[in-house]
Order: C-alpha cells, then structure tokens, then sequence
C-alpha cells in the first residue's frame, strides 16, 4: 500500500513494520556470514582464545549491527540533508589527527577517544561517497559537462586524500580517489575528461616519487622483484605467497597453519588474514569467501539499479564499489598482483573503525533499498510519492 508523506514530516510516518518487511535480511545474514568468519579466523590467530580480537570484534559486531538497522530504517532524505554536515565533521576530524593524532606503526591515523580508537580516514568514506552523491544529484546532465562545476567536487575529493596521505596512508587515499572517481564518471563526466586527470597524474609520477616515503618505494620495488630483499622489505610478500601455496586445496585444517601460527606471517589478523585463511582452508576455502563478497556486492549493485532516485543511486553505487575496492585491493596485495598497502579485508579483518564504517555503508545502502520509490527533486524535495 502506498504511503503519502512530504519532507519535514517524520520519516516514520511510513509504519515501521512495513520498513522492517522490506529491509533485506539476506543481506543482513550475508554480512553475518562474512563477519563470522572473520571471528573464526581471529580466534585461530590467537592460537584457540577469543582474547585479545576476537571477542572485541564481536561487541563491536553487535554495536554496528544495532546502528545498521536503525540507519536503514531512517528516511533516505534525512542522510541527504546530513551529507555535507557529515563531510565537514569528517574533514575535521582529518585535521584533527595532523595536528594531534596517535602514531601506531609509524602512522598517524588515530583520534584516541578513550574507550575507542577513531580513524577518521574511514569515516571520510562514507561521507564523501554522500556528499559527492549530493552535489551530483543536484546538477542536469548539462551542468555536469562544465568544468567550472566540476571544481568543488574535485575539491572535495583531493582535500582529504591528500590529509589522508600525510598520514601516511596510501591504500585509504587510492581509495577515496577511486570511490569519488566512479560517482564522477557515473554522474555523466565525459570520459575525456578522465583522460586529461589520468595523463596529469602519470606525468607527475616522477615528480610524486620523490615525496613518497621510503617504506613506500621499497613497497613499489619488492612488488617488481620481490626476491630481491625476502628477509627485509619483501619478507611480507614472501610469507603470505608461502602460506598461500602450502594450503593447496583444502588447506591445513583450522588453527593447523604452520605459517601464521608460528609467526611466520606478519600481520595475520589484519591486512594479511586471507593468507590465513587461504593456508587453513586452501583454495575451496578462499573461493567460497570470493563468492559470499560477490553476493554481497551484486546485491549492492542490483539496489543501486532499482533506485528512482539519483542521490540513492550514486551512493549505492559508491558505498557498493568502495566495498568491491576493500576486497580486490586486500585479496589482490597478499597474493603480490599489487603492492602492499595498508587495506584491510572488510568484516573479516580484525579492526573496530573499519568494522562500524562497513555496517553504516550497508545501513545506507538498506535505507536506499527500503525507500526506493522516493522521488526527490533537484533541491532535495521529493513528489509526494513512495
């Protein structure tokens, strides 16, 4: 039954049950599956104890779960109006960590909250894909064609990759380039435009190289030849292409990895955990967690087409390849098709801020879905139809 309402007036004027009907709940088990897999992989790491990542992983789980529906349940409007607000915080909290962030591993990334360690890099995630997505719904296919109109976005999307990579954190910056360079091209960008910044950026490469870190040109190098150096700089590689190999095609067996669970494999609960996996559960194992990410990210797809709305579409698009990114680039960097960066497996990789930013985007994207047949305008009204 269709339901009347006008912007201004509460979002739950459409009875909540018919929002709880219409929620996807398989998608709902799909995350469920993929995040317990990843409680599966962090107890092996941990050798058989919950402590010291598993059991944190689980609460924060359950907080996101919690926070995802109510965020699907809220009218898609409301995040429409909230999109730039959430892109200014964002971009503050970017600041924030320059002048006064906590250093882990020779970054720094973190706002230390207390109870909680904030990586605004992630946050910026979500809130750029909005704000792009708001900005571009506001303009015709004409008005995108002027480059004078495409300045404030490039702005926005330049600004916190380039707070992001002083950091320095490459993997997130190619990220926010990335997830904004998709909303551009699928708002109507022609693809000559793409050109020109593809041309600028590879004519700059070796000018950019002399400001990369040293860490990050050795990084680039061991990709190239990685047994040039397998004690030092590509002893990361090394180990995880080892641990890969030695599972075969069923694996080990679970919590049976000689490579990780005699230390071999560095960083096994974060970037490198389908290494782990892959060493424990072999091909088979490895496949079957590709095809749980494909459904996952199909169905982001398929919600982004069934979306009447422009803003819903671009940022179902946005949140759905921002995820696809997650995983390509992660799979991708332990199996040495691209050099190592700092990006970690989305659900399964152990790591609290990541977590929650994965939930909100599938909180969003739900929202999207369940409000579907919202018409808005170009100012952020909608017909009076749902």
């Amino acid at each position: 039954m269709a339901a009347r309402y006008r912007i201004g007036q509460d979002p739950d004027y459409v009875p909540l049950g018919r929002r709880l009907l219409l929620m996807n709940w398989t998608l709902v088990l799909l995350l469920s599956i993929l995040s317990g897999i990843g409680f599966a992989m962090l107890y092996s790491a941990a050798n058989g104890s919950l402590q010291p990542w598993a059991e944190r992983q689980m609460m924060r789980f359950a907080a996101g779960m919690v926070l995802m529906i109510l965020i699907a349940l809220t009218d898609i409007r409301i995040w429409l109006r909230m999109s730039y607000a959430a892109y200014v915080i964002s971009l503050i909290l970017l600041i924030a960590v320059e002048i006064k962030g906590d250093i882990g591993m020779g970054a720094q990334r973190w706002i230390n909250l207390g109870f909680f360690q904030l990586q605004p890099s992630e946050l910026m995630k979500i809130s750029l894909v909005l704000s792009l997505a708001r900005y571009f719904h506001g303009l015709t296919i004409e008005e995108t064609g002027r480059i004078p109109l495409l300045i404030p976005p490039l702005l926005m999307v330049m600004a916190p990759a380039a707070l992001v990579l002083r950091q320095p954190d490459l993997g997130t910056a190619l990220l926010l380039v990335a997830g904004g360079g998709v909303i551009f091209w699928l708002s109507g960008v022609r693809m000559w435009k793409f050109g020109l910044v593809l041309g600028g950026c590879l004519a700059a490469i070796p000018v950019g190289w002399q400001f990369l870190r040293d860490y990050q040109k050795n990084r680039v190098l061991i990709f190239l030849n990685p047994e040039n150096d397998p004690l030092g700089a590509g002893y990361h590689i090394t180990q995880s292409k080892i641990a890969l190999g030695s599972g075969g095609l069923f694996g080990k067996g679970f919590m049976l990895g000689s490579q990780s669970h005699l230390n071999f494999l560095p960083e096994k609960q974060t970037d490198f955990i389908f290494t782990m996996l892959g060493e424990e559960f072999g091909l088979v194992g490895g496949i079957a967690l590709l095809l749980l990410y494909t459904l996952v990210i199909v169905y982001g797809y398929v919600i982004a087409l069934r979306c009447a709305n422009q803003f819903g579409r671009l940022v179902a698009i946005g949140v759905t390849t921002t995820f696809f990114l997650y995983v390509f680039i992660n799979i991708a960097m332990v199996m040495g098709l691209i050099p190592v960066v700092g990006v970690p497996l989305p659900l399964v990789s152990y790591g609290g801020t990541v977590m929650m930013t994965i939930l909100v985007s599938f909180g969003l994207l739900m929202s999207i879905s369940i409000h579907r047949d919202v018409r808005i305008s170009r100012q952020g009204n909608d017909d009076g139809r749902h």
